[in-house]
Order: C-alpha cells, then structure tokens, then sequence
C-alpha cells in the first residue's frame, strides 16, 4: 500500500517575524515535488511562491536544510515559500503585498505536488494542504485609533502594566497610515504609535510642520503606560527626513534614539516650512546643499542607519557617506551605526515580508499612477530584511529598556 504523505508546518500560527520549518515526510526516495504557498491579498489579488525539491533516502523534504532546483527561490532558503512571493500570472501590474488590517492573520496556503511544476497549480489536486497564519500582533497587543492634537495615528500598546519604551513610526512618501510594523514592534514590548504625515488627498490641507510632529510625541510621551524619557523616533525613506529634521531642529522632541531606514540623499530639507506635497521640489534643490548642512551636527542621540546598497530609489549610499562625513566634522560620528546591505534594495521591511523590486505608486501632486522601481535581488534583500530587524530590535532594547531579557520568539 503507498504511504500518504504528510506535509507540516510548524508553528503554524506564529508572529510575521517567526521562521517556520517545513517537512514533507511518506515520500518515496529522490521523488521530484513542488512545495507551493499561496496567498490572497486584502485586494482580493492572488500571491505565490513555489521551490522544486527532491526527497531524500528516507523520503523526506525538509525546506531548512534541501536545496530547491528551481522555482521562485532556488538553494537553501527555509522562509523561501514566503520572501519570493509574487502575484500569480495575469495580475494587474505593480503589485506590492501589505497588510492593511493587523488584527487579522495573513493566511498562507502550502501544499505539496507532485513533479516539479512552475504553473497550473489550480488544475492539480496537491499531495498535501496546511494552512498557516502569520501575524503582526502577539496575544494582548491592543490597538487605539487617536485622533487627539489633530494628529492621525494608530497607538498599540504590549500587554502588562507598563510602563513600556515608545517608538513614534513613520513611513514614506506613499502617504497613508501604515501600522504592520508598529504592531509588531509591540509584539516585541515597545508602545508604538505609527503616524499618517503625508496625506493622499493632496486638496486637503497638508501643510505640516513641527507641531504636528510635536503633538504626536507628545501625546506618545504623556500617556500612562509610556515611559516619558524613553522614546525613540523612526523612519523610512521620506520618514528619515522628517526624523533627522525634529531631533536636530525641534525644542520639544528629544527621543532617546533614532533608527532611519533607507534615507533620502537630500536629508537637509527642513519640515518646519515643508508643504506637502512640494517635498519632491525641495528635495532636488536642497541636494545640491547637503554637505554643507549643519543638521547631523545637531544630533545629539545614537542614530542607527540602514542601507540597501541595490537601491534604486534614492541614492542612499551616498546619504550615508554624507551623514557620517558631516556627524565626523560635528565630532558625534561616536553616535553612528550604520548597516549597509549588498544586494539589497529601498524596501527594507521586517523579515520575511515579500521581496519588491518594482511596484505602482500614485505620485503626490500629479496623482499619476507610475511603475516605481525599488531595486534588490531577492535572496541578499532577504538577509538584510533579517538581519537588519533583529539589530534594530536589539539597538532600541539598548538604548530604551533599563534591562532586556534575551527575545524568546512568541508562539500564538
């Protein structure tokens, strides 16, 4: 009689940042499968990856330690099933694969068939199907909308009585509020409020300045379960920015330390006379002033700098030599970590998030709908998405908590 085979994921309810091993056991030997997962987006577009495996003596298929052959990812990748998703074959152009609701697992679908397929995978009925979730928030995160000093933002809070060390969070250009990597950074103990600076609706009043800023580090600031003096600022790409221009420049916001993901070459524009959406002009003309900023002297705190050396978005290799040439001639370059990534690109996010290379972006002002190229190759992109968060991680345990317990990954 054949055996059946058996295919597990475990965990296979687990955080966003969790690995995941996956076995396929009852095989016959050296028999040639396709492990394939599948995912359907909140836009209700289909994403999947697929590796080309071949079972060893015993039968067996373990994606930690087997080389895939083929497929969307090839070598030894464990979490290869989830970084090199990509839209199935005839999807609308420019996808790009973000959660929007994080009080709702992502579902992976992984099934195993037989052969090494690279498409039709609706048409053959798979060996063996288990549903995974992945989620960006651990048991007893709560989450609060705040709408209060006429910011918008999204505050979640870790479990227990606090008080807890804060992160205010800012993402780029895109505009929006983005909260999947405020809710997971409070799965890992920080209260973290992600903000919305850059709005999409350009004929709504969007100028911003430093008070809009100040508010929402203060209202992180004063609440009850925040420790006051132990809150660190972050950002990417646009959000660098606006963070290297409130710690320098602002009299009310002094966080304890900053991480900036991916900046901008023209990091000397200043929010206090910023209105958006003009950015993208000031930005070209202040690039040229960039060395002769006094702003990196002004930084006072450590500042943790991570950079893609494939990105293809801005030149954030050259911001990077900037700013530890300008931080060196202030004397605080002591101040300065940076980590630089071969290989990887401008969307530097939590690990085991799909790798992008290109993607549609609606522009600020013209509301014109291009094709935005990001840059990366997905296998060093995933290192450093890997890599990059568990030293972030660790660079604000260092600098926000007064003692920090080795991180125990969280099993839901």
């Amino acid at each position: 009689m054949n055996s059946v085979p058996v295919l597990t994921v475990k965990p296979w309810r687990a955080l966003f940042d969790e690995k995941f091993h996956v076995v396929v056991g009852n095989l016959p030997p050296t028999q040639e499968v396709t492990l394939h997962s599948l995912h359907q987006s909140e836009d209700t577009d289909y994403w999947e990856a697929f590796g080309h495996y071949v079972s060893d003596a015993q039968g067996m298929v373990t994606v930690a330690k087997d080389e895939s052959f083929g497929g969307t990812y090839e070598g030894v990748d464990p979490m290869g099933l989830l970084v090199s998703m990509r839209p199935i074959p005839g999807s609308r152009t420019g996808l790009r694969l973000r959660i929007k609701d994080v009080q709702t697992p992502m579902l992976v679908h992984i099934s195993v068939y037989r052969g090494h397929m690279s498409q039709g995978f609706r048409e053959q009925a798979a060996l063996a199907s288990v549903i995974t979730e992945r989620w960006y928030m651990a048991p007893g995160v709560r989450r609060v909308d705040i709408t209060e000093g006429g910011v918008t933002g999204t505050l979640f809070l870790p479990p227990g009585p606090g008080p807890f060390p804060g992160v205010l969070d800012m993402w780029g250009g895109g505009g929006g509020l983005v909260e999947y990597r405020a809710a997971l950074l409070a799965s890992h103990g920080f209260a973290v409020m992600a903000i919305s600076y850059f709005f999409p609706d350009h004929k709504k009043n969007t100028t911003i300045g430093y008070p809009y800023f100040e508010n929402a580090f203060r209202l992180l600031q004063d609440h009850c379960l925040v420790a006051t003096d132990r809150i660190a600022l972050l950002g990417i790409s646009f959000g660098v920015t606006v963070v290297l221009s409130i710690t320098a420049y602002s009299e009310t916001v002094k966080p304890r330390c900053c991480v900036c993901i991916s900046g901008l070459r023209s990091i000397v524009v200043s929010v206090q006379t910023q209105c958006f959406p003009k950015w993208l002009l000031i930005c070209s003309v202040l690039l040229r002033l960039v060395l002769f900023c006094p702003q990196m002297g002004r930084i006072t705190c450590p500042l943790l700098l991570v950079v893609g050396q494939d990105d293809q978005n801005n030149a954030t290799v050259e911001a990077a030599d900037d700013m530890k040439k300008m931080m060196e001639r202030a004397g605080n370059s002591h101040l300065l970590t940076t980590l630089s990534y071969p290989g990887a690109g401008h969307l530097i996010e939590p690990p085991y998030s799909p790798h992008c290379k290109v993607s549609s972006f609606l522009m600020p002002e013209s509301r014109e709908r291009v094709l935005m190229l990001w840059g990366g190759l997905t296998k060093p992109h995933t290192v450093a998405q890997e890599d990059s968060w568990e030293k972030i991680l660790g660079f604000l345990r260092e600098h926000l908590c007064h003692s920090v317990k080795p991180h125990v990954q969280s099993r839901l």
